[in-house]
């Protein structure tokens, strides 16, 4: 096994794509006459499968065919919106390229579906890719349960204990708690004092600036 391995999340953490979201959830509830408010709304859905959302914000059991096609019309008013306007959180792909130069393995664990990991890959155009990818259309439960990044760290073949999880949410820290996991917070959707856990070695609001904190680099150097 290797001694290290990071798991990243997708949206908010790879990607700063939050507000899109939000923005598509809001035009989503709207047309399916749904009245929660929007902060309820992504409190709701953040971090949870997209069955596990449509269950939530309907308020009964959806069938898994009729959940697929409410998934499909708001997912594809995300992309809609973020195509343009497609960017990076700060510094993500540097630092991925760092880690692949000290053979650091990582993986990404996102309740987003392969549709949107591979709209997030294409626009990404990485030129270290993950070495395991693990969605949310996968069968897993969705966070704070910890089933994704446990299946990110088997993939990788890095124990739990060693596998440092990035996350812009709390559901997703919670997450790696349970699994047994460190993580490293990014304050791109939620404050710092949110994410902020025992098990948290840091949190910074992009990674130019995680990469200049003490715990990061010790991290990096073997830590």
């Amino acid at each position: 096994m290797h001694k290290l391995g990071f798991i990243f999340d997708m949206d908010g953490t790879m990607i700063d794509s939050m507000g899109y979201h939000a923005k598509s959830w809001a035009l989503f509830c709207e047309a399916h006459g749904l009245t929660h408010p929007l902060p309820k709304v992504l409190q709701m859905t953040t971090g949870r499968t997209c069955v596990e959302c449509m269950d939530l914000l309907f308020e009964r059991p959806v069938d898994r065919r009729e959940a697929l096609d409410y998934v499909h019309h708001k997912e594809s008013l995300y992309r809609d919106l973020f195509e343009s306007e497609f960017r990076e959180v700060k510094g993500f792909k540097a630092f991925v390229a760092h880690i692949t130069e000290r053979g650091i393995p990582w993986a990404m664990g996102t309740a987003g579906d392969k549709t949107n990991i591979a709209f997030a890959l294409k626009n990404l155009q990485l030129a270290h890719p993950p070495q395991f990818i693990v969605g949310g259309d996968e069968g897993y439960r969705g966070k704070p349960e910890p089933d994704i990044f446990l299946a990110a760290a088997r993939g990788l073949g890095v124990a739990p204990s060693n596998c440092v999880v990035f996350e812009d949410a709390p559901f997703g820290i919670e997450a790696a708690r349970r699994g047994g996991m460190r993580a490293i917070g990014l304050a791109t959707s939620h404050s710092p004092h949110e994410l902020d856990q025992p098990h948290v070695l840091a949190v910074a609001s992009d990674y130019d600036a995680l990469r200049a904190m003490p715990a990061v680099l010790d991290l990096l150097n073997g830590g």
